[in-house]
């Protein structure tokens, strides 16, 4: 991943990163504006466009660079050692509040470019977004155990209905979060709220 970004002190760096998330994030790849990631990251823009080289290069390079930290600090921790799903989405859900607290628009940003047809950077993300597809359900489910599924379930769309509501559940704790600080954030409590969902799910799927 070489670009001169790197070049720029950590916190200057982060701060270019986080804004042009968020921007992206919101507004796409064709309407997000780089004066608007200048202004929030607090650099000019001529400067910003020195180490970036482009608003396309930018929009690369944090694809790139989302994927790598999501491998190292999220799917790279995943307790593949626990078999059982709703243990193994418990770890998973509060890894995903972690790496929101770095970066709160991480994901929305993945999201928006799995939907992104900008001929400008469609064609070059596709390959990878297919292979991001293709990878990260089989890393958390590949291997789980199924016998504790009621009978009569289809076991691979429970599987996915269950991944559905534990993600929407991290959503849910970041919106909320939103208009006040990440680190105010209470662990006990979402842990002890998230605990009562699974509860929930597990009378719903498991015997």
């Amino acid at each position: 991943m070489q670009s001169k970004i790197w070049d720029l002190d950590e916190a200057r760096r982060l701060n270019i990163i986080s804004a042009a998330l968020q921007e992206f994030a919101t507004m796409g790849y064709a309407s997000a504006s780089t004066n608007v990631i200048a202004n929030k990251a607090g650099i000019s823009k001529p400067l910003m466009f020195h180490y970036i080289g482009s608003k396309k290069e930018l929009f690369l390079f944090l694809y790139d660079y989302c994927l790598e930290f999501l491998q190292k600090e999220y799917f790279g921790k995943i307790n593949k050692g626990e078999k059982d799903i709703f243990a193994r989405l418990t770890n998973t859900c509060l890894l995903k509040i972690e790496v929101l607290l770095k970066y709160p628009w991480i994901f929305d940003f993945v999201r928006m470019v799995t939907a992104e047809n900008s001929g400008e950077v469609a064609e070059i993300i596709s390959q990878k977004q297919w292979e991001v597809e293709n990878t990260s359900f089989a890393e958390f489910f590949g291997d789980i155990e199924t016998i504790h599924f009621k009978e009569g379930l289809d076991i691979e769309k429970a599987k996915e209905l269950i991944f559905w509501a534990v993600s929407g559940y991290a959503t849910k704790v970041l919106e909320n979060q939103r208009g006040s600080s990440l680190l105010n954030m209470d662990y006990e409590a979402i842990k002890n709220e998230f605990a009562a969902y699974i509860a929930e799910l597990k009378k719903a799927f498991y015997r």
